[in-house]
């Protein structure tokens, strides 16, 4: 399986100039079985007062546009996410679109950015934690902060995870973090995970960069810089059975405390 996260340099251009530069990227990804991209790319996650201006339902024209793109790549991809207005709601939400550019799954971000972000005031929490089966894995879904909260992550490889695909827009401040929860959340859980960060600076704020793909050991298998690049690397879905086969980790958790 090969997989391509598109780590999209996102400044302070127009909605319109970002989604036709995804687009562009899109088209020079490899052939790949899965792309990934960033977190609220559209407007860039530091634009906080263009959030309900910009925001738009599931059947809106961003969508519409990376539906005919997964057609025309024959692969899924993982849109990263963006500002979706439901009723009058604004949510940070992620679809998967499969290769018929249908969407296969919807996860909202549970766990809003309160500290130097308008992300907590402006949005609403999602409430379901969501996975889903693929064709390479059942597969988990989390947006940036999540990282942090491991409890989720457990939660989801009790429904049955063995992916964790996540976009992010984390800062380069916080790099070390980054790069720890990473490996971290595929190691404890014994899971291939997949990230797609930001690169750039948007409205004052640099991002980190720094992609990952990372096995069920925590090994990091593809990783990619602070500048705008593609990051792709081939993978062995099979490697979480025979990683929790070997390394029972996962049975020898305490039932009480679950």
């Amino acid at each position: 399986m090969k997989i391509t996260s598109i780590q999209l340099e996102i400044g302070d251009r127009s909605k319109d100039e970002n989604i036709s530069h995804a687009h562009r990227m899109i088209d020079r990804a490899p052939d790949s079985d899965l792309i990934v991209l960033p977190e609220i790319w559209p407007c860039g996650y530091f634009s906080f007062n263009r959030y309900r201006d910009e925001s738009e339902p599931v059947d809106g024209p961003t969508i519409e546009g990376l539906r005919q793109k997964a057609r025309e790549r024959n692969c899924h991809i993982l849109m990263g996410s963006f500002i979706e207005n439901e009723g009058g709601r604004l949510y940070n939400s992620t679809l998967l679109l499969d290769p018929q550019g249908e969407i296969v799954t919807r996860y909202r971000k549970i766990h809003l950015f309160g500290y130097q972000s308008e992300e907590r005031r402006l949005l609403t929490p999602g409430r379901e934690v969501v996975v889903t089966r693929t064709p390479w894995g059942v597969s988990g879904f989390s947006t940036c902060y999540d990282l942090r909260f491991p409890e989720l992550f457990r939660r989801m490889v009790d429904l049955g995870a063995e992916f964790f695909l996540i976009p992010s827009a984390w800062p380069l401040a916080r790099l070390d973090a980054w790069r720890l929860f990473n490996r971290a959340r595929a190691h404890e859980n014994l899971a291939w995970l997949v990230s797609c960060n930001c690169a750039g600076t948007n409205a004052g704020s640099r991002y980190a960069g720094h992609s990952m793909i990372v096995d069920p050991l925590g090994r990091v298998i593809a990783e990619g810089g602070q500048d705008e690049q593609l990051v792709t690397a081939q993978i062995d879905p099979q490697l979480v059975k025979s990683t929790r086969r070997q390394f029972s980790a996962l049975d020898d958790r305490v039932a009480e405390l679950r």
